[in-house]
């Protein structure tokens, strides 16, 4: 789809535009990754030893606090895929040799890193069909993204392929194989977590509170998700829009908005920012009735416009 420029009353076509080199783009997300996903930079070339000789383009920690492996390309490549599985199958086995080079990037915190799922990130301006059906064989949590660079120095990102690991589709086989020419790359299947976990913790007569912010957070965009983790269900684009948790008697949600810039805080929210709270976000709603839905859904849509959403 070519993209248009408003000048006035008239319309300019935006050319495409390419990076000089891998590096250009590598360092460019590198020095955003926190604007783009909301995770935390730890390394770059990350040299993964003799014996597994590779280099990682760069290393991250994401929200949830898993770790990322992201590789780049600057023209269509199938080998992106090829090496992110090589260094999948590394980071599985070297859980201590990541969590040391985290200590080094934030030596004065205590980063508790949730080894349940390794997210991997492709990054190319295109992707073979083969690379699509390629990685609906793979179990790991494997993301796609393609990316357009204008030369008026736009950059847009488009997830193409999402694969979170499912117990569902994963049943019969506790390990997944890919054989991608540079060897067999083998995918360890994590501990996984389920939406129906969190709804049996509410009371009857609070279901219809939880299917209604759910169908109403989805609805928001066709890019929004679903993805359960182990303390929250977690509704994210490129990173988290809202983070929710269930009890007998309420939906409590979390959102990154700066309650202080919210003028005249309902009572049903609270600014969390300086207490203790396991979910992303620092303003909390509490949800106990059908009347605080409506609240919800002004605070849901500012989120989600304000992390870029349509």
């Amino acid at each position: 789809m070519p993209l248009f420029k408003k000048e006035e009353s008239t319309l300019r076509l935006v050319k495409p535009a390419k990076f000089a080199n891998e590096k250009e783009l590598q360092n460019l997300i590198e020095a955003n990754l926190k604007k783009i996903f909301n995770f935390r930079f730890v390394a770059t070339e990350y040299v993964t030893g003799q014996v597994n000789a590779g280099r990682i383009d760069s290393i991250a920690i994401s929200e949830d606090n898993n770790p990322v492996i992201i590789e780049y390309k600057v023209t269509e490549s199938s080998c992106v895929i090829n090496q992110s599985l090589f260094y999948l199958d590394w980071m599985i086995d070297h859980h201590g040799d990541f969590e040391i080079a985290v200590q080094k990037a934030y030596p004065s915190e205590k980063i508790d890193i949730d080894w349940s799922d390794i997210i991997v990130i492709c990054i190319t301006p295109n992707f073979k069909k083969y690379d699509l059906k390629a990685v609906q064989r793979i179990g790991g949590n494997i993301e796609l993204w393609k990316y357009r660079y204008y030369e008026d120095g736009s950059l847009y990102f488009d997830l193409i392929y999402r694969n979170p690991v499912s117990k569902q589709n994963l049943s019969e086989n506790k390990e997944l194989a890919l054989n991608s020419g540079i060897g067999t790359q083998v995918v360890e299947v994590k501990e996984e977590y389920f939406v129906s976990s969190f709804i049996s913790k509410l009371g009857k007569t609070k279901l219809n509170l939880f299917h209604e912010i759910q169908d109403f957070i989805i609805g928001l965009d066709d890019t929004v998700e679903e993805v359960p983790k182990k303390l929250y269900i977690a509704y994210k684009t490129t990173q988290n829009v809202v983070c929710l948790i269930t009890h007998k008697d309420k939906v409590v949600l979390f959102l990154k908005l700066d309650p202080s810039s919210i003028p005249n805080l309902p009572s049903i929210c609270r600014d969390v920012t300086k207490i203790g709270h396991n979910a992303t976000g620092n303003l909390e709603l509490t949800i106990s009735k059908e009347e605080d839905i409506e609240i919800a859904k002004m605070y849901i849509t500012m989120t989600f416009e304000n992390l870029g959403g349509n």
